[in-house]
């Protein structure tokens, strides 16, 4: 399914080298649409992305290099920015709580692409799995500044963009702001500021067109869970408890979340906005 064939300009993904970020780089590539998506730290997972999508039907091309930033296939080469190529992948780094550069970013972008059609915002960091007692005023300042302010300042950057091509936010979240797991409020609580926000900015903006969603993973093979898994925060008691809550009896993929964010961001879902979907195997109910 091309979903995005023919639309002008290009998706923008935060948080493109993490689990959930890439499969949706993947996924909006596949049905058509060009990518620029940024990651914090991960280099080596960027760049692995960009290689394996040039490798495939979909060809990567440079974006040529933001200050300290950018990193992408072929960097010497300019001339194929004006390719009409079935799908584009770029990559740069960026720190989303840095106003001046996220803003010089979504301008480098427009520049390049000439529009932006879509925003994900699946950038988050590691969040280990805590009793909230336990949890710092520091501690959770910082998750709340990764979180809330990094994706406002993304979303209010790209707001005029968005305007312009009357385009869509899907802002990826958590499952656990509708059914809390005890031990995840230092996820929980930031995302669900964000959910917050994404509301209200679904109910200002669509008099421009722009709509605004949330999609909230439940427990999945890989992203954050994987990283739960890996770190000791979640343990083969933890996850059987965790599978028994579930309906369906089973944990989800990040591809499973990437086909809900590409289902909410194309003109299927053009009638829907300050909604939540939750990917979690019935989790919430």
């Amino acid at each position: 399914m091309r979903d995005f064939d023919g639309r002008p300009g290009v998706a923008v993904v935060t948080g493109g080298s993490g689990g959930i970020g890439t499969a949706v780089c993947r996924h909006l590539a596949r049905r058509g649409s060009a990518v620029a998506f940024t990651y914090r730290s991960n280099a080596a997972a960027a760049d692995a992305l960009v290689a394996e999508l040039a490798a495939g039907p979909a060809t990567a091309v440079p974006t040529g290099r933001l200050p300290d930033q950018a990193r992408s296939v072929n960097p010497g080469r300019t001339d194929q920015a004006e390719r009409a190529e079935p799908a584009v992948m770029t990559a740069a780094r960026l720190e989303l709580t840095d106003a001046d550069a996220v803003a010089a970013y979504v301008e480098s972008i427009v520049a390049r692409f000439g529009a932006i059609h879509t925003l994900v915002h699946a950038a988050g960091p590691h969040v280990p799995m805590v009793h909230l007692s336990k949890v710092s005023p520091a501690a959770l300042t910082e998750q709340l500044n990764a979180d809330v302010t990094g994706f406002f300042t993304v979303a209010q950057c790209a707001l005029p963009a968005l305007r312009a091509s009357r385009g869509s936010i899907v802002a990826v979240t958590t499952a656990a702001t509708r059914r809390y797991p005890v031990r995840d409020g230092l996820s929980a609580g930031p995302k669900g500021a964000v959910e917050a926000l994404a509301r209200g900015l679904a109910a200002e903006e669509g008099r421009f067109g722009v709509r605004v969603n949330c999609v909230g993973p439940g427990m999945l093979t890989d992203g954050m869970s994987a990283r739960l898994l890996a770190s000791g925060d979640l343990d083969q008691r933890a996850l059987d408890a965790a599978m028994g809550n579930i309906p369906l009896r089973t944990f989800g993929s990040a591809d499973d979340v990437a086909e809900a964010v590409c289902f909410l961001a194309s003109d299927r879902a053009r009638f829907i906005t300050g909604q939540k979907l939750d990917v979690d195997g019935g989790y919430g109910i």
